[in-house]
């Protein structure tokens, strides 16, 4: 009997269970490594980061939806995986070896050298993180009711790519929260944002865009860009705009760090080539140097055709390569010609700037407002349903799409 280890239970990691437990009965051993014994839906940590929700509305746990017959599930954390010897090493646990290997581990946020990044900011890519963000805004908020001192109630995000800025629109829909927390005017907790890109949502074009951008400015979410961050200290985060040499400084209670985006570091710590712990995969999404080891979101690229770069790694393109990779292993286990090589069909991408607004483009379409904002918990359900079925759908779903 081969044995598949899987590394992460995200979205392509517990897809890719799921998908085996159901194509490949009882004719399989499956190993699960992950750090938690819960899954999370990485793309709603806004709203815990904001206190809008606790984790458990978003989590649930992995042996609710495993097969204990066909799956052992191991909790611990990945140290390298070795190619030539065909097995992982963890933390806590013996080395695993495996027949095929599929590396769904995810993305962690490099604080790229910048002075105090890692010291005085706060990243976002976990539960934990997003737990420590709302628990530290807390407290900067009854800091404020205590010595009157502004910074306390200032929040800058250093970033502003597509989950910094849901992450803002959501503190943004939290002010009046915040301020009953601090004793001040809502109006007076600000949130800026630094960013170095001169486009912001590249995603999006023309008047979508500026619906998009529209929403931040309504939010009173200011944007300050081209702009390159300097420092972090524990009370300000400091930046220089581009052609510029004059270092500006924020005073800032809470600064949150949403930048320096890549790949896991056992990437780099196994030896695969790689940019930024992202590996550039074959047509069957396997790694350049061994054919039984698949790469799935955000550890992978994969480029979009006759494009000079790779599609961008979401939860969306995840479940698509955890389909194809089970597809894959399937063939190669029954000795059956394997599938053509893996294309990627984008069904579109939405962000959500609040509760009930957002911006969307899908399948060709432009949405706005209520109508994005029902189209993004749409594809929040959707995805919970490809991972944890109907029972997890309808426990941490979001079905509130008019509210």
């Amino acid at each position: 009997m081969k044995t598949i280890v899987v590394l992460g239970a995200g979205y392509a990691g517990l897809k890719t269970v799921i998908a085996l437990q159901k194509k490949l009965h009882k004719e399989v051993k499956i190993i699960l490594v992950d750090q938690n014994p819960y899954h999370y839906e990485t793309m709603r940590l806004y709203e815990v980061a904001s206190g809008s929700y606790p984790y458990t509305r978003m989590s649930y746990q992995l042996s609710d939806v495993l097969d204990k017959d066909m799956t052992e599930l191991i909790v611990d954390r990945v140290e390298k995986i070795n190619i030539k010897e065909k097995n992982v090493e963890l933390k806590n646990h013996a080395p695993l070896s495996y027949d095929y290997l599929v590396v769904g581990l995810g993305w962690v946020l490099n604080d790229m050298g910048i002075q105090g990044a890692k010291e005085n900011a706060l990243p976002m890519s976990n539960v934990k993180e997003a737990q420590a963000i709302r628990d530290h805004i807390y407290a900067e908020m009854k800091a404020y009711r205590e010595d009157k001192d502004k910074k306390h109630l200032s929040i800058v995000i250093c970033g502003a790519g597509f989950q910094a800025i849901e992450l803002a629109g959501a503190l943004a829909e939290a002010r009046p929260r915040f301020a009953k927390m601090a004793g001040a005017d809502a109006k007076d907790i600000t949130i800026k944002m630094l960013d170095g890109s001169p486009v912001l949502l590249p995603m999006f074009q023309g008047k979508l865009l500026d619906y998009a951008l529209g929403l931040v400015k309504k939010n009173s979410i200011e944007i300050i860009n081209p702009a390159f961050v300097q420092g972090v200290s524990d009370h300000s985060v400091s930046y220089k705009m581009k052609d510029s040499d004059e270092i500006k400084e924020i005073p800032a209670g809470t600064r949150i760090w949403m930048m320096g985006f890549s790949g896991s570091p056992v990437i780099e710590a196994s030896g695969f080539k790689n940019h930024r712990g992202r590996v550039m995969v074959s047509d069957h999404l396997t790694a350049p140097e061994s054919d039984d080891i698949y790469l799935l979101g955000d550890v992978s690229n994969v480029m979009v055709p006759g494009k000079k770069w790779p599609w961008p790694n979401t939860a969306q393109m995840a479940l698509s390569m955890a389909n194809y990779a089970v597809k894959d292993i399937r063939s190669r286990i029954n000795g059956q010609a394997r599938p053509s090589k893996y294309v990627y069909h984008d069904l579109g991408v939405v962000v959500a700037v609040g509760e009930t607004k957002a911006a969307g483009k899908a399948m060709g379409h432009g949405y706005k407002g209520y109508m994005a904002s029902a189209l993004k918990k749409i594809i929040i359900d959707k995805s919970l349903m490809e991972t944890g079925g109907l029972k997890e759908t309808l426990s941490v779903g979001r079905f509130d799409l008019y509210h």
